[in-house]
């Protein structure tokens, strides 16, 4: 099986991970759009509201009207969505049970760890036939 890998520039990196913090001890969650392939690009980034927040700080779920405004504008910029980013508050940056239940084939899972209110890892996971496989993040 070829290697699979995530282009992920620094600064929305960066974004995504200001994003985890402030939502901390819940989950945040948003999209990544751009280029789907072995080696994904990731061009945009967005915040999505976790409409299980309140139920609990091991759980997200994203507003699917904040998936589909993503999606349509993404097409529209010959883009596309290829996957979701969330974070695991005290937790290791590992896909969960729940994660990998609701893994989409083909789409990129970035998760990130955030421990006492500071993002402490990032890893990236795949959706693929065999079940999640660790993509290779790159900046």
């Amino acid at each position: 099986m070829e290697t699979l890998s995530l282009h992920l520039p620094r600064a929305l990196r960066g974004e995504i991970e200001r994003w985890a913090a402030a939502a901390y001890p819940r989950e945040a969650c948003g999209l990544l759009v751009g280029r789907r392939g072995a080696s994904g690009e990731v061009l945009e980034v967005t915040e999505g509201e976790n409409t299980e927040a309140e139920v609990g700080t091991d759980r997200y779920s994203l507003d699917p009207l904040h998936l589909l405004d993503v999606e349509r504008g993404a097409r529209a910029r010959g883009l596309e969505v290829i996957g979701v980013w969330h974070s695991h508050p005290d937790h290791d940056a590992v896909p969960g049970s729940l994660d990998r239940a609701g893994a989409l084939e083909g789409w990129s899972q970035l998760i990130v760890s955030v421990r006492a209110g500071t993002p402490f890892e990032a890893r990236c996971w795949r959706a693929t036939p065999a079940g999640l496989v660790e993509e290779r993040l790159l900046p």
